[in-house]
């Protein structure tokens, strides 16, 4: 495993596994299988609706807390300042965790214009050694500047779409700026045309790899934290197999001439569901 050392000191594990549209009752050995095979990040959040079967398999698999990296958000429905602090109870209590390593922000829902307090709360929650890191999800450049201009504890991460069709290049060199890690969701596409792609296909030949396995090492050497998921076996132990090779300069080069600001998910300025 590599690990990345975010803004506050703590290491986390620059690829860990993604929950993201997994039942509840999927989630368990999904989770599960994750852990046997070598990841220790687990990225989950409230609205996936599978935190409960996230925290039974890590209370099974035997695994030191310790050694766990554990990620959760808040949703759009609890944003404010109190309603989030609830909404952190519920998730840490479904987890079954007396604490979670690293707090999200899930969207910023513009429309509500809530962002800030809720961020605040995450700040309480930080201080209080509730949890180990705060961050954000699907934000903007405009959402972040006001969140540093108004807010203390600068975002350890960012989780956004980002894949090689959509690599995020102005808001990725933003964050580098406020050492702000990038962390990649929907990392592979979610199985989108990237991965049919005649360029990432030949680098994988030339590899002995596979398409997935070509851009999550891309992912790697391109300083994104990354989450792909999986509930398959096989394409959990597939998407762990990437520490065996490398991408060499001219190959991460024809990576980044794929990018033609495609995304798949839905604009942050656009998504103010609750």
């Amino acid at each position: 495993m590599q690990y990345v050392t975010l803004n506050n000191g703590l290491q986390m594990p620059q690829l860990g596994f993604g929950v993201w549209q997994v039942e509840d009752a999927k989630a368990e050995p999904a989770v599960a299988k994750a852990l046997e095979v070598g990841y220790r990040s687990i990225d989950t959040a409230k609205v996936y609706g599978n935190e409960a079967g996230v925290g039974r398999a890590l209370a099974k698999s035997g695994v030191p807390r310790e050694e766990l990296f554990i990620t959760t958000k808040v949703w759009n429905s609890d944003h404010g300042y109190e309603e989030t602090l609830a909404a952190f109870d519920a998730s840490l209590e479904r987890l079954g965790l007396d604490y979670v390593d690293l707090y999200l922000v899930h969207w910023p829902t513009p429309e509500y214009d809530q962002y800030i307090e809720t961020y605040q709360a995450l700040e309480k929650l930080y201080q209080d050694g509730r949890v180990k890191a705060i961050g954000v999800c699907n934000f903007n450049v405009e959402h972040l500047e006001r969140l540093l201009d108004e807010c203390e504890v600068v975002p350890v991460v960012n989780q956004v779409e980002c894949h090689p069709y959509l690599q995020q290049k102005a808001l990725k060199q933003f964050c580098a700026k406020h050492d702000i890690h990038l962390e990649a969701y929907s990392p592979l596409m979610t199985g989108g045309a990237v991965l049919e792609d005649d360029v990432v296909h030949e680098i994988a030949n030339r590899h002995g790899k596979t398409s997935a396995q070509v851009i999550l090492r891309w992912h790697l050497q391109y300083g994104n934290i990354v989450i792909p998921k999986s509930v398959t076996p096989k394409r959990i132990e597939e998407n762990f197999a990437v520490f065996d090779f490398e991408l060499d300069v001219s190959e991460l080069d024809e990576i980044a001439k794929l990018d033609r600001n495609e995304r798949k998910g839905i604009e942050p300025n656009e998504m103010n569901y609750r």
